[in-house]
């Protein structure tokens, strides 16, 4: 039986997740208690590596019932299995330039024939070779359980979009539009109001609609007018901020309450 989050998307969505940068387990479960579908927890730009923290996270999102997808440092085969035997549901691979680098992607995370997954049962995503372990029912269900979501963040990725999204087994794909406008020389604007990087981001989504593949964007600022114009635009799954930025609200909060209060007592 298909999880929730994916029976949404299937439907035709849309579904909604945030990025954890903290590394703290209690940012995965709070989120998951929010009936967020899913959790953006980077291994890229944050302290968390594929180690202890990283399983806790993992484990903090199964015990929440939020999906916890992996964002790996790189597209290194090593790095994208043992995000998956710790558990993730999915991996969302960083610069991503060229159909070869997708399809070394596909291998290091599809058992054959879909790719050549090295394979180990003492993992959480065999169950451990628990009661009723069977090989083959596990490279099938990884092989259709397991989310796979490049990143278009460079001028290469749409330079050769045509031929990434024609490898088969692509799930999503995240926009980055960052390091796309640091990339191209642009201004960077997270809400995508930059001409050039909104012409990008609606490619994406045209050739990604082609084919069948859902679009992953970033709400920012996350708010309901722009999840509504991200999702007119034809996005599907909705990252709505991330745990840093929620502390930063909140501290500026307090900060101002501080501020006024020094103010009327000076």
């Amino acid at each position: 039986m298909s999880p929730a989050w994916r029976d949404r998307l299937a439907a035709g969505g849309p579904v909604f997740g945030m990025n954890v940068y903290s590394g703290s387990p209690a940012a995965v479960e709070i989120a998951g208690a929010w009936g967020l579908d899913f959790v953006f927890i980077d291994a890229e730009h944050s302290v968390l590596g594929l180690d202890l923290p990283m399983e806790r996270m993992i484990l903090a999102a199964r015990l929440a019932g939020v999906a916890p997808l992996v964002r790996v440092p790189d597209s290194a085969p090593t790095g994208l299995r043992k995000a998956l035997e710790l558990g993730a549901a999915g991996v969302i691979v960083p610069q991503v330039h060229d159909a070869d680098q997708m399809r070394a992607i596909i291998a290091a995370t599809k058992f054959p024939p879909l790719g050549r997954r090295g394979g180990d049962s003492s993992v959480r995503s065999a169950g451990w070779a628990g009661p009723g372990f069977d090989w083959a029912d596990y490279a099938r269900r990884s092989n259709r359980d397991t989310f796979v979501v490049p990143m278009a963040e460079s001028p290469e990725f749409f330079e050769n979009i045509d031929e990434i999204l024609a490898v088969p087994g692509i799930d999503a794909v995240h926009f980055g539009p960052a390091d796309f406008a640091l990339s191209s020389g642009l201004e960077v604007d997270y809400s995508m109001r930059e001409p050039t990087v909104r012409e990008a981001m609606r490619l994406l989504i045209a050739k990604c609609r082609e084919k069948g593949i859902h679009v992953m964007l970033p709400c920012a600022p996350a708010t309901s007018e722009q999840a509504a114009d991200l999702l007119a635009e034809g996005g599907d799954m909705l990252l709505v901020g991330n745990d840093i930025g929620f502390l930063n609200q909140g501290c500026r909060t307090a900060a101002g309450i501080a501020t006024a209060l020094r103010e009327t007592r000076a």
